[in-house]
Parts: C-alpha cells; sequence; structure tokens
C-alpha cells in the first residue's frame, strides 16, 4: 500500500505537545481511510509536505512569503499523488528558494500540523494534512524568490513571532531550542 511509508513515519513520531498529539492521530486516520490522501483532487482535504529549513547554526530559518495567502511561512506545497512526503518536501523547497544544497537534517517527521486552507477561484475550503521535515542549508547560498512568493528571508529564530505568531509556527522554533 503507497500509504505504508508515511502511516510508518506517524507511528515513530512523538509529538511534541497535546496539539500535536491530536494532529497526529487525526492525520493517521485520515490517510488510512482516505487511498487518495497525496491528491490534491480529494476536495475534503490532502497530505501536504513542508520543509523547515535552518542554517548550519541553527540560528536563522527560511521563510517564504506565500503569494496567495499573504502570510510567511516554510516552503512546501501538494504531493500531487507523491507518497514519498520527505521527497515532496525537499523538492518543494528546492522550487521555492533556488537553494540547490538542501541536506535532510533527518528522514524522521519534524512536525506535524492541520490547518484549513479557504476557499479559492471555486475550491472548497479543506484541510492540509501538513507532514514536516528538518533540513539544512547554508544562508549564503543565493535565494530565488519563486512565482509562487512575495519575497523568502533567513529570519532568526527569536524573530519568527514577529513574521508569524501561529502555534504552528512557534511550535517549530521551540523543537529547536
Amino acid at each position: 500500500m503507497h500509504r505504508n511509508q508515511l502511516l510508518s513515519l506517524l507511528e515513530q513520531h512523538v509529538p511534541f505537545t497535546e496539539e500535536e498529539a491530536i494532529f497526529t492521530k487525526e492525520i493517521t486516520q485520515f490517510v488510512k481511510e482516505n487511498p487518495a490522501c497525496f491528491e490534491r483532487s480529494l476536495l475534503i482535504g490532502h497530505v501536504t509536505g513542508s520543509a523547515w529549513i535552518v542554517d548550519k547554526s541553527r540560528t536563522y530559518t527560511l521563510l517564504t512569503h506565500h503569494r496567495k495567502l499573504d502570510k510567511w511561512f516554510q516552503t512546501g506545497g501538494h504531493c500531487d499523488g507523491d507518497s514519498d512526503v520527505l521527497n515532496v518536501a525537499l523538492k518543494e523547497a528546492q522550487e521555492e528558494t533556488g537553494l540547490q544544497h538542501i541536506s535532510v537534517i533527518s528522514p524522521a517527521i519534524f512536525d506535524i500540523d492541520i490547518h484549513e486552507i479557504p476557499e479559492r477561484k471555486g475550491v472548497p475550503a479543506h484541510l492540509h494534512y501538513d507532514v514536516r521535515f528538518l533540513f539544512e542549508a547554508d544562508k549564503d547560498e543565493p535565494i530565488i524568490v519563486s512565482e509562487e512568493s512575495n519575497n523568502l528571508a533567513w529570519v532568526k529564530l527569536s524573530e519568527v513571532k514577529h513574521h508569524n505568531d501561529s502555534q504552528s509556527m512557534l511550535r517549530m522554533v521551540d523543537k529547536l531550542h
């Protein structure tokens, strides 16, 4: 079953907060119940892959100002049928930043989040079951803003709250302290 890899990673994941524990249970149930969980055509929601990219000193993270949502986030996107969510997160990170040298710090899940995406252009509001992985990149490597973003910035972890103060973002910062 193409969902086994993700289900195995979810089973091994140790949630950082009670909220993340709930998300882990909910995404596990969602993946088990929905064979098309990696397809954006599943209009109730779908699995997405994200990259929390840090520099070698682990004091900065690379954030993108998302054009459609008009907020700062980590890079990431739709699986579009690819059940290797780590690969999806890496591909999205490269596409959205222009970075060619991004290293996987761990193949284990770094963070889980479930959030609603608002209705847009006839696509109903739906959930993103976001699976996040931890990556490292050189802060001095040139970055390129993609069409999906308004901007990219290396942000000190202690300053992330000034860009996006959501529990989701702050939880990832806390995991590195």
